[in-house]
Parts: structure tokens; sequence; C-alpha cells
């Protein structure tokens, strides 16, 4: 990667997540109110750093944010105000769970149209915002949407059925120009493991069009073996050396399938139920508990990252209460990490 122009490259472009205002809240069972689209996208464009700003968000498109049966009127109203806002779209996150328009990727017939139902319905969204000049670079982001301990009741059957769900989705984003990219997460079945996210990939067999979408955090809890002990990388008190080694290990195994990318920071714990199993507990940029030197850890997914496609990275953070969220701090505090993974690690147009 070029490091030109003392650090100020014009790559990637820098993103914030819209999801954090839903995930949680009280539209998925939580306690307190969803914060809509129009207030995120408020906080998103405040936060400044030295003149730079957010450059574009990535976006859940599920309510109450988005119809995903939304008019192309009605979507070109969502992309007036989020224009209005001088921010760009990048990656797209389909509503492909049970209770939203999919249906588990390893499920029945019914489940497997449901899913790719989804994955039409993002890749005609995406569309609507490509057409408007607003995207002009991102993915549609998946993943199984089945729990771990369904898919432990038969691990190989699962696996093929999840893969060749992957695959017909894969078609319908290939025939719209797209690319999906699953996100490894340890609670979702078939992809709770980087020996099984990768598994899944080389079955799906579909490269540049269904990939990974690499996330700091959640992939810290692959090195720790949550969900999938047997493949762990890392035991509790490893050193820096046996760090840096397990997290080549893990990145030279997915980096190569790796589309998209978010920073994030863990500490470590998990939580959640249901068909989380278990789930990586998301931190602030700035947390003193966090695992994660994030500029450090980040240059291991971005090696080579045009040559996969990648324009922009995104920050990830969920499940923090709204009076975290609504702090103009924290978004600045946000993005000034996501700032300073781009002058260590970014780069210019060719």
């Amino acid at each position: 990667m070029s490091d030109s122009n003392n650090g100020q490259h014009a790559f990637p472009k820098l993103h914030n997540a819209m999801w954090p205002g839903l995930v949680g809240k009280a539209s998925q069972g939580g306690d307190e109110p969803d914060i809509l689209l129009e207030p995120m996208l408020r906080m998103t464009a405040a936060a400044e750093i030295n003149g730079q700003k957010f450059d574009g968000i990535d976006y859940f498109l599920f309510l109450p944010h988005t119809d995903p049966f939304a008019s192309d009127d009605e979507l070109k109203k969502i992309g007036d105000l989020i224009a209005s806002f001088d921010l760009k779209v990048g990656s797209l996150v389909a509503p492909i769970w049970p209770g939203t328009v999919g249906g588990p990727a390893m499920g029945s017939d019914e489940d497997q149209s449901k899913f790719i139902l989804a994955v039409e319905r993002a890749c005609k969204i995406a569309q609507v915002f490509n057409d408007m000049g607003l995207r002009e670079y991102g993915a549609i982001r998946i993943d199984s949407a089945s729990g771990v301990s369904d898919w432990a009741a038969d691990p190989e059957a699962n696996t093929t059925r999840i893969a060749e769900t992957f695959r017909r989705a894969g078609q319908v984003a290939a025939d719209h120009g797209e690319r999906l990219v699953a996100e490894g997460e340890i609670c979702w079945g078939g992809m709770h493991s980087w020996r099984d996210m990768v598994n899944l990939l080389e079955q799906v067999d579909m490269p540049g069009v269904v990939g990974f979408q690499a996330d700091q955090a959640h992939t810290y809890l692959y090195l720790l073996g949550y969900n999938a002990p047997e493949h762990a990388l890392l035991q509790p008190g490893y050193s820096q050396e046996e760090f840096d080694e397990a997290y080549t290990q893990l990145t030279e195994a997915l980096r190569p399938w790796t589309y998209d990318f978010h920073v994030a920071q863990n500490d470590g714990e998990v939580l959640g139920s249901g068909d989380h199993d278990k789930t990586g507990k998301h931190c602030l940029a700035d947390d003193p508990n966090g695992k994660l030197d994030i500029t450090r850890t980040a240059e291991y997914w971005l090696r080579d990252a045009p040559s996969r496609g990648i324009q922009h990275i995104c920050w990830d953070g969920c499940m923090f209460p709204n009076a975290v969220l609504e702090t103009p701090g924290t978004w600045n505090a946000i993005l000034k990490a996501m700032i300073d993974v781009r002058d260590a690690h970014g780069w210019n147009a060719e």
C-alpha cells in the first residue's frame, strides 16, 4: 500500500454503521427505544476530527429504518435524506433472518426461498442507490441465520445445505452486479469458527462473488474458540508472540476471501441467548478493556485490500446504551480510530 501524502490517503473511505440504532433495541425485543435513521445520520455527520468526517454509512435493510419492500420512490426519498447529510452508502445488510424477510439458510425449501428473496430485495435496493449515484462500492452482508446448536445436530449435512443456499443467493447477487459477504460471528451455525467459516466458503466455491466480512471484534473470538473450542488458536494468558502467530494463521486463512471489513473492538467477553448462542461483545474504540490494538491488527486484514475490491471500511459496534450512542464524543473517538487505520494502512487510487 502507498504511504505517500504523509498518511493522507484517499482510501479506504470511512463509514459508520446504522444498525447500532436498532440491534438490541425495542424493535428487536430490547428495553430501549430504537434510534431512527435520521438521528443516526445526524450524529454520524456531526462527528469530525481535524476536518475529517465520515464519508458514508453502511445500512441495515429492515424496519424501522427501511421497509425492504419499499417502492423505488420511497427508497429514493431515503437516498435523498442520506445525501442531505453529505454521506454515501456502502455495504447493505440483507434481512435474511426469520421474522424479517428471510429464513435459516440450512432450513426447508421455503426457508431457502425466503433467504434468497431477502438477498434479491437487498440487491434491488442497492440498484436504486447505485442509480442515484449514492452508492459506488460495498457488498451485501449475509450470515447463515441458523443457530450453532441446530447446526451441530448434523454438521456435514447442514453445512452442505448452507453452501447450497449461499450459492443460489450468490447467483442472484452476481446477476445484479453485487457480491455477498458472510460476516463471521460465533453465533451463526456453520460460521461459528474460523475453520468452519473457511470450510463453508470453500464449499460455496464462488470466489469474487461470495466472500467474507471480517469484523475485528468477532474474529478475535474466533481465536479463543468460543462455540468451537477444538478450533481455538489461543489460550487465556497468551503472550504477544502467541497472539501474533495465531492472528497470522487466522488472517492468512480468511483474508483471501475478505471483501468487506469492520473496524471494531472487543474485551474478550461474550453475550447472547436463543438464536445468538453466544455473540461478541463490542466495545467502544477507546475502551481500556479492549483486547485489540485496532490499528495494528487492521493491517492483517487490509493487506492488498484494493486487489479484493475493498474501497471502504465501516465501524461496527452494537448494543450500547442510547445515552452512549447519543454522546458526540462517542462518535469522535470512533472516527479517530478509523482515521488512524486509514493513515497507517490506506492507499490512493492508481
